[in-house]
């Protein structure tokens, strides 16, 4: 049997010293970029997600790639909506501006 009384009782839980470690490295920013842009779907709905051909970040402006004129013009139309979900969802220095491409 192990026995694992040696551990510190009060160790930070994971996703703390995860936290903890892009603060550190200074990272946080990126990884809150790459989880934006893997979360876009999901943020969006599937309906746009599926009309999303390509998402990606440069100097604080989210580009997205829409292969549908209709959803690209939706999505120009809730920019403003859509840019504050991301703002409450990642945070307000993430993200600057929205770009459909």
């Amino acid at each position: 049997m192990n026995n694992f009384t040696g551990r510190k009782k009060d160790a930070a839980p994971l996703e703390e010293a995860f936290q903890e470690l892009l603060k550190t490295y200074r990272l946080e920013g990126k990884f809150r970029e790459k989880s934006l842009i893997h979360d876009w779907s999901s943020l969006v709905g599937k309906t746009i997600g599926d009309r999303t051909q390509s998402v990606f970040i440069r100097d604080k402006k989210l580009f997205v790639k829409i292969t549908s004129g209709p959803v690209k013009r939706e999505i120009q139309m809730n920019k403003s909506k859509i840019l504050r979900l991301i703002e409450e969802r990642y945070g307000a220095d993430v993200i600057e501006d929205l770009v459909c491409l």
